[in-house]
């Protein structure tokens, strides 16, 4: 979980570095950051099946904790971008360097939990992504305040990400960039069950052992015929279709949430703070649906009602914004924002369990 929100915090700090005057200092218009962001998630679509081959070749915790690491060190860097190409080329880059890391850990908590207890572990896994969310931009509204200290503007200090270098200086920015994605790296990699100590735990636990659900689990290798017969099977297309439809609204808001405060009249800090709210509020709509999902044993209906839900959401935005003030248009907004995604850890338990083997399952969650 926390991973999660490292990675959530490392993707989404460029919406608080609009705010914050980042396209114009590197001379890009929305096009450009549309594209980049684009460009993020085809990174991410193009080495999530091989992630994922991987992790089962070398184990969750060596290849996950390998990419907390690097995925923040490339945010860390884009402190250095100074045009266009800078701009594209990391977020590209970011985008390769994400990949595989939320199928990763899904499939991994998959092999230490049953099917009746795996999707309020998969609702507060997803605590570290919403709650990434919701921290981003109440950084951003921390650090914009040291724009111009250090010969720094406020988007080159949210990159940085870490107002410990308020009390030491620029001069060391290079030493001091990306500590927190290493120190939670060093942290998966030293202490993250491995599968023989699953196996151990299957041993001694015969509420574990009953399911089998960790043993030897990401010690088998997926097939490509795996991946091929996994992919085309088209049981499993309502569940891509359905994620595809819901995050191509989701995903956007991530990046402008932020701006859109902004083009309301408020300030870039109270732009940033007021942006928290909306996905700290995701924190409890993500766990209801995850209890009522446990509670009814009805994931499919419960899938569609939060999917409903923020549907309906959407509507009531595109119809009362035009009509009422700036307050009232951010309560909109940040109950979009709030209910958007609060179908998506039962959805994942979801495909899990109709997923028949640890390989299919694997590939599912990409």
């Amino acid at each position: 979980m926390v991973g999660f929100a490292t990675y959530q915090l490392e993707r989404t700090n460029i919406s608080s570095a609009l705010t914050g005057g980042l396209a114009t200092a590197i001379s890009v218009n929305e096009d450009t950051i549309n594209l980049g962001n684009q460009l993020m998630f085809l990174g991410v679509i193009i080495l999530e099946i091989p992630s994922n081959i991987i992790l089962h070749v070398i184990g969750p915790r060596r290849w996950i904790g390998g990419q907390v690491f690097i995925f923040g060190l490339v945010a860390a860097l884009q402190v250095f971008i100074r045009d266009k190409a800078g701009f594209l080329t990391t977020r590209t880059i970011l985008g390769l360097a994400e990949a595989g890391y939320i199928p990763g850990a899904m499939f991994t908590l998959s092999t230490w939990y049953t099917k009746d207890e795996i999707t309020k572990r998969i609702a507060i896994f997803f605590f570290g992504m919403f709650g990434g969310t919701a921290v981003s931009p109440l950084l951003g509204a921390a650090l914009l305040r040291l724009d111009g200290k250090g010969s720094l503007t406020g988007w080159q200090w949210i990159f940085l990400g870490n107002d410990i270098l308020d009390q030491f200086g620029a001069n060391f920015e290079l030493v001091v960039e990306g500590i927190w994605s290493v120190t939670v790296s060093l942290v998966l990699m030293f202490f993250l069950p491995e599968r023989d100590t699953l196996k151990s735990t299957l041993e001694i636990d015969e509420h574990l052992e009953n399911e089998s659900r960790a043993k030897e689990a990401t010690a088998r290798k997926i097939p490509i015929k795996t991946v091929w017969k996994t992919l085309t099977n088209f049981h499993k297309w309502p569940h891509f279709v359905a994620t595809a439809c819901i995050f191509s609204t989701w995903s956007p808001l991530t990046i402008y949430t932020p701006s859109i405060l902004l083009s309301l009249g408020f300030s870039r800090i109270e732009s940033n703070a007021l942006a928290s709210i909306g996905s700290f509020m995701t924190l409890p709509v993500v766990f209801f649906f995850a209890w009522l999902s446990d509670k009814t044993q009805k994931r499919g209906l419960m899938v569609m009602v939060a999917s409903t839900t923020y549907f309906i959401s959407l509507i009531a935005l595109k119809l009362i914004q035009p009509h009422v003030g700036r307050w009232s248009k951010f309560g909109l907004w940040t109950t979009v924002n709030s209910l958007a995604v609060g179908y998506h850890p039962i959805h994942n338990a979801w495909i899990q369990m109709n997923s028949p083997d640890p390989e299919e399952r694997s590939i599912c969650m990409v």
